[in-house]
């Protein structure tokens, strides 16, 4: 049983590596952005609690995300192994899950993606999601079929509050001052840690240098 750890830039498509990779290995994708989002619309719980943060591009506190991964990891599709999205953000939440992974006995694998900041912001602020399922895409490298509309359910895509350039640049902020340091915390523990350039090629091309990098086959 392995954890494995998706790190990089808001924007650096963590979270289709992570699914593409998750589907590879038949075990779960566990995307702490997906989990509150739902809750924000919700509205109940976990979502009052994060929304204003969330929205004005701020991380969520940590006990809060440590308690919803800790759930979500305990549920029975997660006892093979499973790919974290978006978790951990912060030193704090490294050390949480290090301490719960480490009395499970569960072992990781940090993947880095690496992207230039500015094509970040060029690939966030054209990207779309449908509101109903959850998939994404993106205006310029990965359009729908039909303009504006969901392939899988012929819903009318959105664009994410988070999305906006303030926000995306605030979020960028945020990374560098509290998740960019965790990569360098993982490797001063002696973790794992596989570095992948994702700021060029398909998302199936940057998915082939994951496995690639993983000796995934």
């Amino acid at each position: 049983m392995n954890a494995i750890i998706l790190l990089g830039a808001p924007g650096s498509g963590k979270g289709t590596q992570a699914r593409l990779l998750a589907q590879r290995l038949g075990i779960p994708h566990v995307s702490t952005g997906d989990m509150l989002r739902e809750r924000l619309r919700q509205g109940v719980g976990v979502g009052t609690a994060v929304a204003g943060a969330m929205l004005a591009g701020a991380l969520a506190p940590d006990g809060v995300v440590n308690r919803l991964v800790e759930e979500r990891l305990s549920e029975p599709d997660a006892g093979g192994g499973f790919v974290l999205d978006g978790y951990p953000r912060t030193g704090a939440q490294a050390e949480s899950l290090r301490e719960w992974l480490r009395v499970r006995g569960v072992g990781e694998v940090v993947i880095h993606l690496v992207i230039d900041y500015n094509i970040v912001i060029a690939r966030l602020t054209s990207r779309r999601q449908c509101p109903r399922c959850g998939r994404v895409y993106n205006l310029i490298s990965q359009p729908p079929r039909r303009d504006a509309v969901c392939d899988s359910d012929g819903e009318n895509l959105v664009t994410r509050e988070d999305d906006a350039e303030p926000v995306i640049r605030e979020r960028l902020e945020a990374y560098g001052r509290q998740t960019s340091p965790v990569l360098a915390w993982y490797r001063d523990a002696g973790a794992r840690v596989v570095d992948v350039e994702a700021g060029d090629g398909s998302p199936e091309e940057v998915f082939a240098r994951v496995c690639q990098a993983m000796g995934v086959g």
